[in-house]
Order: C-alpha cells, then structure tokens, then sequence
C-alpha cells in the first residue's frame, strides 16, 4: 500500500514538471511514468494479496516476515544510500559494479564467480547504454572513464 501512496505522490508531483513528448521528452516524463507503473505493479500486487486464499497465504510460510527481511532491506536502503553519497567521487562505472556486487551478496548469491561476472556485465553494459550510446554525461571519479 506504501508503495501505491509513493507512485500517486510521485506521478502528482512529476504532472507539475513539463512533460514533454515521447520524442523530445521533459523532466517530468520520466517520473511520471515510474509512478504510473510503481502504482499499475502495486495495484496488481494489493489485488493478489486480497483475493488470494488464507491456506496459500499460510503455506507460503509469510516471506515477506521472515527474520532476514528487515536485515536485508535496511542493508539494501543503506547500500544504496553510500552508493548515492560516494556516486561523484568514485565515479559512474565503479558505484555501480560495487552497488551491483553488493546488492547481489545481499539478495543471497554467495558464489563470488557469479557475482563478480553479473557485476562486470552490469557495469559494463550501463556504462555502454548510458554514457556512450545515449551520451548522458555521468561523474568520472578518480577512474576517468
């Protein structure tokens, strides 16, 4: 339901941006869209929890309850939160191969392997899709690139 509240603040405050059009889009396209989907995602999601019958709700065993969930989301939100503070002096490329390989070890994939490759990819990728195809320019950091 927080998540519903947070799209509805979100796209109302992102109609008071100029909006745009799809070709030449405004600062407020974009949240407006997230907030059009995080309320479409959540509405789905309210609607499955309501209409879901109490025996499945119980043989779930309740995931969203379970002891790890609030230690895993206060590391998620403080991961991200040093990513945001660090993001300027480290730079685009390395915030985001260390957020991704943190927020992997988190999520629960223990195979360094797997994590520094997913990481790699990731970092490589964005920094491919945002800085050199899109040219949006993005913080160097100490790296340079």
């Amino acid at each position: 339901m927080v998540i519903f509240l947070f799209g509805v603040i979100t796209t109302f405050f992102s109609l008071k941006m100029p909006i745009g059009t799809f070709r030449m889009g405004g600062t407020g396209l974009f949240p407006l869209c997230l907030g059009i989907l995080l309320m479409i995602l959540s509405g789905a999601f309210i609607l499955k929890f309501f209409f879901q019958g109490k025996e499945e709700q119980v043989k779930k065993g309740a995931s969203i309850e379970s002891s790890e969930s609030p230690v895993q989301l206060i590391l998620f939100l403080g991961t991200m939160a040093l990513a945001t503070l660090f993001f300027n002096q480290l730079g685009y490329p390395l915030t985001s191969f260390l957020l991704m390989m943190a927020l992997l070890r988190i999520l629960g994939i223990k195979r360094w392997g797997l994590n520094i490759l997913i990481s790699m990819v990731t970092a490589v990728g964005s920094y491919f899709l945002f800085v050199k195809w899109l040219d949006i320019p993005m913080p160097k950091g100490w790296i340079g690139l």
